[in-house]
């Protein structure tokens, strides 16, 4: 029984083995050169002005969110263009009653002005 598990943990071992190598590959081989730039705590050449724990705006996490709801629409848009011809006329349905529910979703995040940065 066991033995149908061994392939796996040779390639697991390999796997591990190449993740460690290369780490060490790159700590032993790279030059390391440090700089007052390199040491700052940003490279964009602004200095640091503020305290790091400032409160943002609830509109930035607002934003991200529906980025990210927008995204899921995406991924599964593409997986049901995939299969659109095998899933027939209820799958048609159900992937317009989705996009539906998201466009009630941003139009009322719209009239809620969700998306102005004022």
């Amino acid at each position: 029984m066991l033995e149908s598990y061994v392939p796996i943990l040779i390639l697991l071992g390999i796997s591990l083995a190449q993740a460690v190598g290369m780490v060490a590959a790159s700590a032993v081989l790279s030059p390391t050169r440090t700089t007052s730039a390199k040491s700052a705590p940003y490279e964009s050449g602004m200095t640091p002005l503020g305290d790091t724990r400032e409160r943002f705006s609830v509109k930035f996490y607002l934003v991200a969110i529906l980025f990210i709801v927008f995204d899921l629409e995406t991924i599964f848009l593409v997986a049901w263009g995939v299969v659109m011809r095998n899933v027939g006329l209820q799958g048609f349905v159900a992937m317009m009653i989705f996009l539906a529910v998201l466009t009630v979703g941003l139009l009322y995040e719209w009239k809620k002005g969700a998306l102005e940065w004022d």
